[in-house]
């Protein structure tokens, strides 16, 4: 086999790696592609970058599905060793505008109107409870 035909496969195979990482980094799922009319209302952030950072979010849904719910939660960024809090609340009800971190994240007022809380830990464990703060 000549050089130039041993140019031309190299050069063939890498153009299909390229393009299977380029369609691969541009097919991965979001929340957009959900269904429930998921919007992110409030998000919080720690600013500490050597530990672990904490994010808690807080989102309106038009509509209570919970398998979606716990997808949207799973889309969400997560860092390894930190852990990741969505909650979520009915599109057109009370919802928190800031969150904070600690036992409350955000204002008592609305514990009523949540409808999910979806939490990934320190140690990856996802858990996620429908109607968090109702009795």
């Amino acid at each position: 086999m000549s050089a130039k035909k041993v140019r031309y496969i190299i050069l063939f195979v890498l153009g299909l790696i390229v393009t299977y990482i380029v369609f691969d980094s541009t097919s991965q799922p979001s929340v957009t592609e959900l269904e429930g009319g998921f919007k992110e209302v409030a998000a919080y952030r720690n600013e500490n970058n050597t530990g672990p950072i904490t994010r808690i979010y807080a989102a309106t849904v038009q509509d209570t599905l919970w398998e979606e719910m716990k997808k949207y939660g799973d889309l969400m960024p997560y860092t390894k060793y930190g852990s990741t809090e969505v909650y979520f609340f009915k599109d057109g009800k009370p919802f928190p505008k800031e969150l904070k971190p600690g036992d409350t994240s955000f204002d008592p007022s609305f514990k009523p109107d949540c409808l999910g809380k979806y939490i990934k830990d320190a140690n990856g464990q996802v858990s996620f409870s429908q109607m968090p703060f109702r009795p």
